[in-house]
């Protein structure tokens, strides 16, 4: 747990993303795995997130486990007309709590705007769940210097969304995980102290804009080919609260190591 200034602690969370792998049996057999490795219980709070076709063979290995079910994505509308879109309310009823929000990867190659992020975060909100809310730089953008300036673009959006909200528990509800895209499936990985220097200024625009305990209480997450050997020099920096996993996710045996990593 890490303390903040007002004394709370935020429990650090680690997030195994699946991505576009693993089909029923497949499914199965990786949680078997993994919870035949995990601790009855961990510091870290955990979460998976296989593909929407396996979440509900998911959410029966997983019932009354250590283990929480997220969503890679969702719609932003409750229902309608639609197609091939997946929304809140089912991802609920399929016994989701996370939802992974404007992954790099959507960003990048489904083209979602921060605004779509913003409206996608709202409805995890609104819907009860918890969104896992994704920023983070290219490579060109962060050798022309301005990482933290697009950084904290991509966060003022969000914030923009949460500003609309009435209720602060709702607010406080919201996790973000900082990816830079020039470290994700490429072996690259930035430096703790790299992390923590956008990490810190993301807890810094939160405080400015939704006040310091809001800020303090807000888990911010490091992804960017998180693994065994350094998610404990990444996690042990005062504002990493945990990590968003890609393809170490998909290896029972380095999964397990990473949230060990967190104890």
């Amino acid at each position: 747990m890490k303390a903040d200034s007002q004394g709370t602690s935020r429990r650090p969370l680690v997030a195994g993303n699946w991505k576009l792998h693993k089909n029923l049996a497949d499914t199965r057999a990786l949680l078997d795995d993994l919870l035949g490795r995990l601790q009855s219980k961990e510091a870290a709070e955990i979460v998976v997130a296989p593909v929407f076709t396996a979440l509900s063979t998911a959410q029966q290995r997983l019932a009354g486990k250590n283990i929480g079910l997220a969503a890679q994505d969702c719609c932003e509308q409750p229902q309608g007309a639609f197609t091939g879109e997946v929304s809140v309310p089912l991802l609920a009823d399929v016994g989701c709590t996370f939802v992974i929000v404007g992954h790099s990867e959507r960003r990048e190659l489904f083209g979602e705007t921060d605004e779509q992020v913003k409206r996608k975060v709202l409805a995890v909100l609104k819907g009860g769940l918890t969104p896992i809310a994704c920023v983070g730089e290219t490579l060109a953008i962060r050798e022309a210097g301005n990482t933290e300036k697009h950084v904290l673009a991509q966060v003022d959006a969000i914030i923009d969304g949460l500003e609309t909200l009435d209720e602060e528990p709702l607010r406080a509800k919201t996790v973000i995980a900082y990816e830079p895209v020039w470290a994700i499936g490429t072996g690259r990985t930035a430096t703790p102290a790299d992390a923590q220097a956008v990490h810190a200024a993301i807890r810094r625009r939160l405080a400015e804009r939704l006040g310091p305990a809001l800020s303090d209480g807000t888990r911010i997450l490091y992804g960017g080919s998180v693994k065994a050997d350094n998610a404990a020099s990444l996690m042990a920096e005062p504002d990493v609260d945990g990590a968003l996993v890609g393809g170490a996710s998909l290896d029972a045996t380095a999964f397990a190591a990473i949230v060990a990593a967190a104890r």
